[in-house]
């Protein structure tokens, strides 16, 4: 077929054409942002952040989550659009000059190409500033690893015709392999829904027991005494919280004249030196907790706290707690 019978072809194009080709455009943008974040979030959970000892919460959870999923969707979606196109190449080789084809394939090659630049210039200037953590090189290098991956076979797609070459299996086999191992280690880090599940319970568990210190140093400020039990806050106008699971009070006793522990039963286990931590830092000014930073084992755990009255030498009903959230 002579180039001129070639662009006539061309221009016979259809919606559907159009249609696979900005659906293969969009999911392999959308397979990329969810590698990028998967395994940024994977980065942050075994090498945390020094300067951030207490992470990012349960955003490290989340965000892994949304990067697995993204991941599980796009990518078979991607995969599947590009056979079909593939498959029809192979009846109308005329497709492959597809002026959609060519402007999505171009402006993807020129994000690629610039994102590799900003990383490259990244990573020199932090590397000159002494700012190259081990964390942060890591991360450089999933987006370059990305962007050059993107980059290098959309480049090679526009240039080839009609070619016999096994390259592009090559290519999908160890793509849907790195994609495939990225996934299982996802899932991995993240645990079953049921597990999630459980998270989210002690989530709030801690926002409760956090909602009832914050109570019971209020009420102590008003009184200049701890109360007797939590009925006694109920009755004083606080809207006590249970357990959201259960329903059931949380345990509470008077530990000193300053003093309380308050005990609740959790499904997982959040220590501080597991990864990032999940909860964010949260202290009461003027009372201390141990353990800090809301570290529990799965089961009974309690936690004991002091109050310091050098703290609240302000008459009583000056300071206003406000409950956390």
């Amino acid at each position: 077929m002579d180039e001129t019978n070639l662009n006539k072809s061309a221009a016979k194009e259809t919606a559907k054409d159009t249609f696979l080709h900005l659906l293969s455009a969009a999911m392999i943008y959308l397979s990329v942002i969810g590698f990028i974040t998967l395994w940024w979030q994977i980065i942050n959970f075994l090498f945390p952040d020094k300067l951030n000892p207490q992470g990012f919460g349960s955003q490290i959870y989340n965000t892994l989550i949304w990067g697995t999923s993204a991941l599980v969707v796009a990518f078979p979606v991607h995969v599947l659009v590009s056979w079909i196109i593939g498959r029809d190449f192979k009846v109308n080789p005329f497709k492959r000059e597809a002026q959609v084809r060519k402007w999505l394939w171009y402006i993807t090659l020129f994000v690629s190409a610039l994102t590799i630049i900003i990383d490259l210039v990244t990573l020199i200037f932090n590397f000159l500033k002494g700012d190259l953590t081990t964390q942060f090189f890591l991360k450089l290098i999933v987006v370059l690893i990305a962007a050059a991956a993107v980059f290098g076979y959309y480049l090679w797609d526009l240039r080839k015709r009609d070619k016999t070459t096994d390259l592009p299996k090559k290519i999908a086999w160890i793509t849907v392999g790195v994609i495939f191992v990225s996934i299982v280690y996802g899932f991995s880090l993240v645990g079953s829904p049921a597990k999630q599940r459980d998270i989210r319970f002690d989530e709030q568990r801690v926002g409760n027991l956090q909602e009832i210190q914050n109570y019971l140093v209020n009420y102590w400020q008003q009184k200049t005494q701890l109360p007797k039990t939590l009925g006694d806050l109920a009755t004083a106008g606080y809207a006590v919280p249970a357990d959201p699971e259960t329903s059931r009070q949380y345990e509470y006793s008077i530990t000193g004249d300053m003093s309380f522990k308050l005990c609740a039963i959790f499904k997982t286990a959040a220590a501080q030196n597991a990864g990032a931590g999940r909860y964010s830092y949260y202290s009461q000014p003027g009372v201390s907790i141990i353990p800090q930073n809301w570290e529990h084992p799965i089961g009974n755990a309690c936690f004991v706290f002091t109050i310091d009255p050098a703290f609240f030498k302000q008459p009583a009903g000056s300071v206003q707690v406000v409950p956390a959230k």
